[in-house]
């Protein structure tokens, strides 16, 4: 689906302000968030947290809890409002849909959260798009959402991401850890 088939970057971020609203309020919202938060044990991705600037999980991890809460509520708003999984898969950036994994990771937790208020999670790796770029569509339904600009320390463009990437594939090439963190020679 088009962006030019897409409802408005208004409607998507008015509906997703009422799903995340709702999210919150949510009576296991709390629990959600604690068991998301410690899921951070199990964080060793060498692609996606990493491409954040001075990566800190103490201290990147709530702010960017909250990042991903506002994706999920784009996405959930762009299917309520398109009703096609397709079009719903928005263009997030690498950090903030690492987020959202550690979210889903919480099945149970987030199911029931969504079914009381009411919001479908829209999530599939294979149809999901890293490609996020300032001034597009995903940003002008946050910046309709929250009237504020995406904090660009976590929402990173695709073009930084790909040079970000760049530098870490070769410090993870010279410490012996091939194609990013996929594969290495060690023998245990």
């Amino acid at each position: 689906m088009s962006t030019s088939t897409m409802p408005s970057a208004s409607q998507v971020g008015e509906r997703a302000r009422a799903i995340l609203a709702a999210i919150q309020a949510d009576p296991e919202f709390a629990a959600f968030e604690s068991a998301t938060l410690e899921y951070s044990s199990d964080w060793q991705c060498f692609t996606g947290f990493p491409t954040i600037s001075e990566w800190n999980l103490d201290t990147d991890k709530a702010p960017l809890f909250a990042e991903g809460l506002r994706a999920i509520a784009l996405k959930a708003a762009a299917f309520e409002l398109t009703g096609s999984e397709t079009a719903a898969e928005l263009p997030l950036p690498v950090p903030v849909d690492e987020m959202t994994h550690a979210m889903i990771a919480q099945p149970q937790l987030l199911a029931r959260i969504a079914a009381r208020t009411g919001f479908t999670l829209i999530h599939q790796t294979d149809q999901e798009h890293t490609d996020y770029t300032s001034g597009e569509y995903t940003h002008a339904a946050y910046v309709a959402a929250w009237e504020t600009e995406p904090p660009t320390r976590y929402w990173l463009d695709k073009t930084e991401v790909d040079r970000r990437l760049a530098v870490l594939a070769e410090k993870y090439d010279s410490i012996g850890f091939g194609r990013s963190g996929r594969q290495h020679a060690i023998a245990f």
